[in-house]
């Protein structure tokens, strides 16, 4: 299935206009750095653009700024996570804010998840 080159142009364009927390998430997972896993940022599931995904667990990590506490932006959010998952995707949500302040909580968190989905791990 060929992708849409709109939207392979808007997550490039994503990558580059990353957040302060897309930022620091990236250098903590890019490079197999985590659990040696690889992960993929700005990653396009048609119709969608999901910021970290790890193909090898099915994993989609996404990172929410404040705007995702409006109601209508947690119901398409909802929309969206019932979408992936029917792909058999696995999706994580973090706020932006805890991913800058508590990293170690995070990555705990994401360290257990990975393990849950993957329990041969190394």
């Amino acid at each position: 299935m060929k992708l849409d080159p709109q939207l392979l142009e808007f997550a490039k364009t994503m990558r580059s206009n990353a957040t302060d927390a897309e930022h620091l998430m990236w250098q903590l997972l890019r490079a197999k750095r985590f659990m040696n896993l690889k992960f993929r940022r700005q990653h396009v599931i048609k119709p969608y653009i999901v910021d970290f995904y790890c193909h090898e667990l099915g994993l989609v990590i996404e990172l929410d700024g404040s705007q995702h506490g409006r109601d209508d932006v947690i119901e398409y959010d909802a929309e969206r996570t019932k979408f992936l998952e029917a792909l058999d995707l696995s999706v994580v949500r973090y706020w932006n804010h805890d991913v800058l302040n508590q990293t170690d909580v995070v990555l705990e968190d994401l360290w257990n998840i990975c393990l849950k989905l993957k329990p041969t791990f190394p």
